[in-house]
């Protein structure tokens, strides 16, 4: 068994509750009404999806030397 990391980015839903988007798994997506069960059921699918791909003899992706950051700008609109 090996670890992975994966990035995840939740979204703030205007209903309430956060959406989960795992960027390296395409079609990784899911819901929690709170972050830390955002952040759970995100764990859940990555698992899953991982599995999936395994059951079906395909490849896994990894994120590997990753650089990540966040810049933020003034704009006159």
């Amino acid at each position: 068994m090996r670890t992975l990391s994966y990035r995840i980015t939740l979204r703030r839903e205007p209903e309430g509750g956060y959406t989960v988007l795992v960027p390296a798994l395409p079609g990784c997506i899911t819901y929690g009404k709170t972050v830390e069960e955002a952040i759970e059921m995100a764990r859940d699918a990555i698992t899953g999806y991982i599995e999936s791909l395994i059951d079906d003899g395909e490849s896994v992706p990894v994120e590997e030397e990753l650089i990540e950051c966040r810049l933020t700008v003034e704009a006159h609109a």
